[in-house]
């Protein structure tokens, strides 16, 4: 989307563009506030927005909803599943994908959080698990059903315990008759010594508190062994079992890049990313870029992070080198600009790092408020996101819980 629109309206050497925007989906979401769709707090509509209406005003590009099945580097084409399309420059930015470190078959038992379908799956899975503790006679299955497991401690499994808590103290505190919401056991489970690992010590330890504060186990150095359809079995560090019986798993652990990658033809990293020279572009075809989550960009030190500031900042650089080379300039190499960290845990409860600043709590949260409001796309996402947030500040209230698939269980 970056690339697009810093694309359009140029005229190089006087020559207009032709460009084409692929996606096999008719929207564009903005993932920072994914996890608020996944836990009821927003509606899809309020953080995505259709491409075409993004795209309305430049005229010089084509949206087209299609999947792309191959790409063909000699022939300089891009075969889809009705038209082959062929390009003098391609920019590949697909993103990533959840991944489960080779255990693929937990997949149905931990879903990941990133596309709206994943939200709608957890949403719908969360508010069922409430519903059949409230049908269940039985406490040991009362106890497994009201039981959340968030594998992964970085700012996706951070804010989606920390909002787990809060629906459950407050959202539904009043509304069944047979439990009690506040019962429920939310699980925040890491690998590592600590949550947070891109952060400081200090913030990560910051966010541990708030997190305990607000009722949610921080459960470190603990390796996850067995998911299956009754819980997970977990291993510390010295060997030792742990079998735990939940019936909502949900994985933040890991991310691995899209499979276009692997149409390349090109050599992958563990995370089966693409390696791009310092102008984002293949070494063995400089007129292809791959940018974002997919592209592993030589970093001179500190790696990029894969958030949506750097997969921006290269949309805008990659289009940058390309209207460089339609000019007969010299490209310039990408250098990230870090413009900080951030992860909401809850009501009045945030960490941020900005350089050598670090605060937590409520001006954190408060901070963090603003900044993503700020980077939404739209008039109207910007105030449906601001009201919707305002109610539920007022209220607890989660007016988007309602979900309509038949119950799996």
């Amino acid at each position: 989307m970056a690339a697009a629109r810093a694309l359009s309206g140029q005229r190089p050497n006087g020559q207009p563009l032709a460009i084409t925007l692929i996606d096999r989906a008719n929207h564009h979401v903005f993932q920072p506030l994914l996890y608020q769709v996944a836990t009821a707090g927003l509606s899809a509509p309020a953080i995505a927005s259709p491409i075409r209406h993004i795209l309305r005003h430049q005229s010089d590009v084509t949206v087209l909803m299609t999947e792309v099945t191959g790409i063909d580097l000699t022939r300089r084409e891009v075969r889809c599943s009705e038209q082959v399309h062929e390009y003098d420059y391609l920019i590949i930015s697909a993103g990533a994908q959840t991944s489960y470190f080779g255990n693929d078959h937990w997949a149905p038992f931990a879903p990941g959080l990133k596309t709206l379908d994943d939200a709608f799956d957890i949403r719908r899975r969360m508010v069922e698990a409430f519903e059949l503790a409230e049908l269940d006679t039985d406490p040991t299955q009362r106890e497994s059903l009201l039981t959340f497991a968030v594998i992964g401690g970085g700012p996706t499994g951070v804010e989606l315990a920390g909002t787990l808590v809060e629906i459950a103290r407050h959202t539904l505190k009043s509304e069944f008759r047979r439990i009690d919401p506040a019962s429920a056991r939310i699980l925040l489970i890491e690998g590592a010594a600590r949550i947070l690992g891109t952060f400081s010590e200090l913030s990560a330890a910051s966010a541990t508190g708030q997190l305990e504060r607000l009722g949610v186990r921080v459960m470190r150095s603990k390796k996850v062994g067995v998911i299956d359809a009754l819980g997970l079995e977990l291993q510390a560090p010295d060997g030792t079992q742990q079998r735990l019986d939940c019936r909502t798993v949900l994985w933040a652990a890991g991310v691995r890049a899209s499979p276009l990658t692997a149409l390349l033809g090109e050599p992958l990293d563990r995370s089966a990313r693409v390696s791009v020279t310092g102008q984002l572009c293949l070494a063995s075809h400089p007129e292809v870029f791959a940018i974002g989550d997919m592209a592993q960009v030589p970093s001179h030190g500190t790696p990029i992070p894969g958030v949506a500031p750097a997969a921006k900042q290269m949309g805008r650089h990659a289009a940058r080198n390309l209207l460089a080379s339609l000019e007969g300039k010299v490209r310039s190499d990408f250098r990230y600009v870090d413009y900080g960290s951030l992860a909401t845990i809850g009501r009045h409860a945030a960490v941020v790092e900005i350089g050598k600043f670090k605060f937590s709590g409520f001006p954190a949260w408060s901070f963090w408020l603003f900044i993503h409001i700020f980077f939404l796309i739209g008039f109207r996402n910007r105030f449906l996101v601001m009201l919707d947030w305002a109610t539920s500040y007022l209220t607890f209230e989660r007016h988007a819980r309602i979900i309509t698939r038949e119950r799996q269980r």
